[in-house]
């Protein structure tokens, strides 16, 4: 396999990661942003925590999908992620498009 093969071969895969990701992102709540994972989740708990004088943080996510392409298996129930480095979690509009209308008699 040459250097311009292997180019292609991690071009295309970071392709498919990104229309996976283009696909999924509407079923999540949150995106999570760590030094070393893009995550999208439907429960997060950040928790800044003490020890030694040190200040880190406890990222545990729940439903969870993780931006890796070389993960087989993205699609994860629990993460927990130990940190001193920041961590950006944003919360992602709903899409409207989905959701039933306000004014629907739903025969109750």
């Amino acid at each position: 396999m040459s250097a311009e093969d292997l180019e292609n071969y991690e071009t295309d895969m970071e392709l498919q990661l990104y229309r996976e990701y283009r696909d999924v992102v509407g079923l999540f709540s949150y995106v999570v942003e760590t030094e070393r994972r893009f995550y999208l989740a439907n429960h997060v708990d950040l928790q800044a925590r003490s020890a030694d004088g040190e200040v880190y943080f406890d990222l545990t996510l729940s439903d969870a999908w993780v931006w890796d392409v070389y993960r087989s298996a993205r699609f994860v129930k629990s993460v927990r992620v130990l940190t001193f480095k920041d961590v950006n979690v944003e919360e992602l509009p709903r899409n409207e498009e989905l959701a039933l209308p306000k004014d629907v008699d739903l025969g109750n």
